[in-house]
């Protein structure tokens, strides 16, 4: 359930940095703009947000997220709209608002969806019922090794 939460929140993110950019400037239809967020939305959740943040931290995924956001937003619009004129300036515009906010939401993850993750691996870890043994020493005189 974590996890639906935390992909609606970055699908409303990169659905209104699409339908703002491409839809006022470049008049896009809804359809195509909404299959692009959802496109943009699982690749970068799998890749930057399951796999990269983490293994790598905050800082690297962001950055993934930047490229990974830019190359999938440019191919994506060049696949679904007809109107091709400087796709990379509009790619990189989209790029980097939807980093500004992936930010923030690299702290959810870490806070609300991984936590839970790490901590649920933890307890699943130092499940095992360990018992101490209980014995008596006995002394090892030299006198009673002479005997055997």
């Amino acid at each position: 359930m974590r996890h639906f939460k935390a992909l609606g929140i970055k699908f409303i993110i990169i659905a209104i940095v699409l339908l703002s950019l491409f839809g006022i400037f470049r008049g896009a239809s809804l359809g195509n703009l909404l299959l692009m967020s959802l496109l943009v939305t699982g690749i970068s959740y799998l890749i930057g947000d399951l796999f990269t943040l983490p293994r790598m931290g905050n800082l690297f995924a962001t950055l993934a997220d930047f490229g990974l956001s830019f190359f999938s937003v440019w191919l994506l619009s060049y696949l679904f709209l007809e109107n091709t004129s400087s796709l990379i300036t509009a790619s990189l515009t989209a790029a980097a608002l939807i980093t500004a906010c992936e930010a923030l939401f690299h702290a959810y993850m870490r806070s609300k969806v991984l936590e839970d993750e790490n901590r649920e691996q933890v307890r699943q870890q130092f499940h095992s019922s360990y018992q101490t043994e209980i014995a008596e020493e006995y002394e090892v005189e030299p006198k009673d090794l002479k005997k055997k």
